[in-house]
C-alpha cells in the first residue's frame, strides 16, 4: 500500500527531512507517525502525496512509484488519497455540501451521483442539518469533520491526516478520532500525523516515531509520550 525504500529528502543546509527512510505501511492499517516538531513528521506525509520530492530513495504508493512521478501523474495518484489538514483548508464561498460536492465534481462524477454520495456522507460525518451552512456558521470540530467528509468522498483507499486534531479541544479531538477508526474499520488504511499523546495512548494503533528524520521506533500498539 504505502512502501518507502531508503528515502532521503535533503533541503539544504545539513538538513534531512527524511534520513534513510525504509517503511512499508500495509492495506487496511491504522498507524500514528509521531515526533516533536521538526522531527520529519510532515516530510513523511508530504513525500506520499508528492508535497515534496524525495531527494533519493524510492516511493511506492499503490501502484505508482511516486519518486519518480511525473507532473501529469500526480493528480491521478491525489485522487487515490484523501488528505485532511490541521487548518482545514474549505472553501469559504462554498457551502458545506458543495465542499464535498467539489471533491467530486472535479473528477466529473455525474451530478446525480455527487448529489447521493454527499447526502451518504454528510450523514456519516453527522453534518446532514449543516448541509447549507458555510465553514463560517459551524465550529472547528463540524469544520473538520467537513475536511474529512471531503477527503473520503471518492472512497479512497488511503486517508493522510495531517494533525488532524491539532486545533480542537479534546472532546472535539474524540469524536474525530472516533469517525477516523469508522472509516479504518470499513477498509481505509489510515496514516495520522500527530503530537496528541492522550489521543496515541488511549486509541492504540501501531506508531511510527520520528526523530531527526528517522523512524526510531515502529511499535503496533504502542504510546507515545510528547516531550
Amino acid at each position: 500500500m504505502i512502501e518507502f525504500k531508503n528515502v532521503v529528502k535533503d533541503y539544504g543546509n545539513e538538513v534531512l527531512g527524511a534520513d534513510h527512510l525504509t517503511v512499508k505501511i500495509n492495506q487496511g492499517e491504522f498507524v500514528y507517525v509521531v515526533g516533536p516538531s521538526g522531527a520529519g513528521k510532515s516530510t513523511f506525509i508530504k513525500l506520499m502525496y508528492h508535497e515534496v520530492g524525495a531527494t533519493s530513495g524510492e516511493i511506492r504508493v499503490n501502484n505508482y512509484n511516486v519518486s519518480s512521478i511525473t507532473n501529469k501523474e500526480i493528480p491521478f495518484l491525489r485522487r487515490e488519497l484523501g488528505i485532511v489538514f490541521q487548518d482545514f483548508k474549505l472553501l469559504p464561498r462554498l457551502t458545506i455540501f458543495e465542499n464535498v460536492a467539489y471533491a467530486l465534481q472535479v473528477i466529473e462524477k455525474k451530478p446525480e451521483d455527487v448529489e447521493k454520495r454527499v447526502n451518504e456522507i454528510l450523514a456519516e460525518v453527522g453534518l446532514t442539518e449543516k448541509a447549507q451552512s458555510f465553514p463560517n456558521e459551524i465550529s472547528g470540530g463540524e469544520q473538520q469533520r467537513v475536511a474529512i467528509a471531503r477527503a473520503i468522498a471518492n472512497r479512497p483507499g488511503i486517508l493522510i491526516a495531517d494533525e488532524p486534531t491539532g486545533n480542537l479541544d479534546p472532546d472535539t479531538s474524540e469524536e474525530i478520532m472516533r469517525i477516523l477508526e469508522k472509516i479504518n474499520s470499513d477498509g481505509t488504511t489510515v496514516v495520522m500525523a500527530t503530537h496528541n499523546s492522550n489521543m496515541v495512548n488511549e486509541h492504540k494503533h501501531r506508531v511510527l516515531e520520528i526523530s531527526a528524520g528517522k523512524i526510531i521506533r515502529d511499535q503496533e500498539g504502542g504510546g507515545y509520550e510528547d516531550e
